[in-house]
Order: structure tokens, then C-alpha cells, then sequence
């Protein structure tokens, strides 16, 4: 992983302030008014007994046609965050044999495991009838609030189902799904990005598993 440094420009009237490589030649001038700089500062670093490593949970994720590769590249840093067990990508969702995914995903793409499908609600069909639990986030009618729902995690693995930016998850899917899920927006705006939304759901089911597996 590359080494960074802070750097700020020696001009009184900018002093611009920035993150760069330490081995980027360019870093002695500053990009915005080509002033020479100075190093003022390195990132502070995590100590690894800081990071604290889950149990595996007991969730997976489907992830229908998401059309950004940066949205699914962060999906995968996440899903290795929060230790989300498989990752199934549908459809257009992009593979890390995608050259600009592997980039987002950095390296997490080596991490969590995946699999590729052509067709999502064959793939939903498929893990339902294995045993699955199918939990869909998406802002229908008949959605529970996900932060006021009774979820309840257990032995049976859950798989979170996750869908297009534009289109939302496919209505052939949403039949399928034991629960369909909404996060609650207090704006003007019905939904959130697809990788943050992901984010919030990840991280609260990763709570749920260790709160729900501590009082068991």
C-alpha cells in the first residue's frame, strides 16, 4: 500500500493543504497554485489491536444490476467491513474482473466471496428454496421501516437483496422476499446511494448478530 504524507502550499494567500504520495514527484508544487510545498504531517495510523475482527455473520447480499462500478466496488469494501459471508452479483452488476472495479474495491474484491449470475430472480428462486431468507431494501408500499422492524437474524442465513440505482429491486424478486425493507429519509430525496444504503443495513445486521448471539 502506498506511503502518503500531508503537504501545504508556502504561499501565505493559498496555504492549500493535501494528502499525496510520498514517492509523487509533483507533491513539491501545489496543484492549485504551483507554490512549493512542505511536508506538515503524516496520516496517523490504526494500531492493529484497534481493529476489531466479527464473528462470521450469518447474512449474504444480492446485488441486482447496480449500473456504477464505484458503487459496487465500495459495496465490496463494506461487505468485508462488516463481514458479510457472499456476495452474489447479477445481471449488470460488475465482477472484479473488471479492471475499475478491483481498483474501487481495494483489494476487498480478494477478500469476500462471490459468485456471478445472469439472471437475479433465478438466482433469489434458487436460495430460497436452499433455505435462504430473502430481505429486500427497497421503498414499496408494504415495506417496514428497517429501523422499526423485529429482525431477527438466527441459524437460517439471510440474504440481503440489493437493486438498481434507477429501477429499484425487480418486481420478480420482491415477490420472492420473506421481508421488504425501507430506511426512513427525513428529506426531500425517496432513497439513498445503493452503497450507502448497503452500508447502513450491513453494519446494523452485523450488530443484530452480535447483540442477538450475546443474550442467546
Amino acid at each position: 500500500m502506498a506511503e502518503y504524507e500531508f503537504r501545504q502550499c508556502d504561499w501565505d494567500e493559498c496555504r492549500f493543504r493535501f494528502p499525496v504520495e510520498i514517492e509523487e514527484s509533483r507533491a513539491s508544487r501545489c496543484p492549485r497554485c504551483g507554490t512549493a510545498t512542505q511536508v506538515v504531517g503524516v496520516p496517523v495510523s490504526t494500531p492493529a489491536d484497534r481493529v476489531h475482527r466479527a464473528a462470521n455473520p450469518t447474512f449474504s447480499a444480492l446485488l441486482d444490476n447496480i449500473r456504477s462500478i464505484h458503487n459496487v466496488g465500495s459495496m465490496f469494501r463494506t461487505a468485508d467491513g462488516a463481514g458479510v459471508r457472499h456476495l452474489y452479483l447479477c445481471g449488470m452488476t460488475a465482477t472484479p474482473a473488471h479492471l475499475k472495479m478491483a481498483k474501487a474495491a481495494l483489494g476487498a474484491q480478494e477478500t469476500v466471496p462471490w459468485s456471478y449470475g445472469l439472471n437475479a430472480v433465478d438466482l433469489a428462486q434458487s436460495l430460497k428454496e436452499k433455505g435462504d431468507r430473502l430481505w429486500a431494501i427497497e421503498a414499496v408500499k408494504e415495506a417496514e421501516s428497517f429501523f422499526d422492524a423485529d429482525l431477527h437474524i438466527g441459524t437460517q442465513n439471510v440474504t440481503i437483496i440489493i437493486g438498481n440505482e434507477r429501477a429499484g429491486v425487480d418486481p420478480g424478486i420482491l415477490s420472492q422476499c420473506d421481508r421488504i425493507l425501507y430506511l426512513p429519509m427525513s428529506g426531500q430525496k425517496r432513497s439513498l446511494n445503493v452503497a450507502v444504503t448497503f452500508g447502513i443495513v450491513s453494519y446494523h445486521l452485523r450488530y443484530l448478530v452480535t447483540s442477538q448471539a450475546g443474550s442467546a
